[in-house]
């Protein structure tokens, strides 16, 4: 398979008109003819956004409108963790790309609306209609838009970027899944003694499956997981077995493969001396035998039964 992808980027290079240039960057450009989205240069080549909030960006440029693009959603579709997530959607928001207001509903209930614009600084701009609709091209014939005037402007940019002279990138659109991956662990009090043994072991992984290489992001990404299950008493050993056993071969993210066995593995709580405590049954009354007609009957002192006691009531 290798071979015949060499072979057809040979061909595709050969057949590029014109001078080569003789170092950086060589572009085979095919046209798309579905499934593409236009992506402008200020957006793929930004010069103040992080690498992760141009993927983002240009990954929720691709989303058909009405998608779900919260921090769950995109944790749950992406390896980067929430923390970097929502560091992306921060950035985005600031440059004028993204705008999340919280609007009331019906019965109280309050939600979160995302607007992404494609072009922040048309909009300040003025003089042209934003149009709300899905983000992908089809070579099929564009159903109608609906238009709709977006009340929220964003934020101005701090620095214009000047757009380079080469053409939009054309990116190939995803759908986010709908599944939502369970959040990590938390120790109800992450102490410095806690946060100390859960690095070292998670650390010290790699020792015991070469596979289980981490970086200190991830390992301080995954230091509450490893507190919780020390915190319900855990050895590290057993944390340890959990964690390298029958690892799947090869293993291409060890940190998300740790996250959600630290997540569906954890432990339940010990429980307390006193629920380990034997029931105690209720006292039990002895039997007594009768003075009177020698018949046992239940009584903690010796004598005589019922019938017997109400004869002598009687007679008496």
């Amino acid at each position: 398979m290798d071979t015949q992808h060499d072979n057809a980027l040979a061909h595709a290079l050969a057949a590029i008109p014109g001078p080569v240039p003789p170092s950086g960057v060589i572009h085979v450009v095919i046209p798309h003819t579905s499934r593409f989205t236009v992506v402008g240069n200020h957006l793929a080549q930004h010069a103040e956004l992080s690498l992760v909030a141009i993927g983002v960006g240009v990954h929720i440029q691709s989303l058909p409108a009405g998608t779900e693009v919260g921090i769950k959603t995109l944790t749950a579709r992406f390896p980067e963790g929430e923390v970097k997530i929502a560091c992306a959607l921060r950035e985005l928001e600031a440059h004028g790309y993204l705008r999340r207001t919280r609007v009331r509903l019906t019965r109280g209930r309050v939600a979160t609306r995302t607007v992404f614009c494609n072009q922040p600084g048309a909009v300040l701009r003025g003089g042209m209609v934003p149009v709300v609709g899905p983000a992908v091209r089809s070579a099929a014939p564009a159903p109608t838009l609906v238009r709709e005037h977006i009340h929220h402007v964003p934020e101005p940019e701090p620095t214009a970027v000047p757009e380079a002279p080469h053409a939009p990138v054309r990116l190939p659109s995803r759908t986010a899944p709908t599944q939502r991956r369970r959040p990590l662990p938390r120790p109800q009090a992450l102490t410095p003694e806690l946060r100390q043994a859960a690095s070292a072991l998670l650390a010290d992984l790699r020792r015991h499956a070469e596979e289980l290489v981490l970086s200190e992001e991830a390992v301080e990404e995954l230091v509450p997981g490893v507190a919780a299950w020390l915190e319900r008493d855990a050895t590290t050993d057993a944390i340890r077995r959990a964690l390298t056993a029958d690892l799947p071969q090869p293993l291409r993210h060890p940190a998300r493969l740790l996250r959600h066995r630290l997540t569906a593995l954890l432990p339940p709580p010990l429980p307390g001396v006193h629920d380990l405590a034997a029931t105690r049954r209720a006292p039990v009354t002895p039997f007594q035998t009768c003075d009177g007609c020698e018949r046992a009957f239940r009584s903690h002192d010796p004598g005589h039964c019922r019938d017997c006691r109400a004869q002598y009531w009687e007679a008496a």
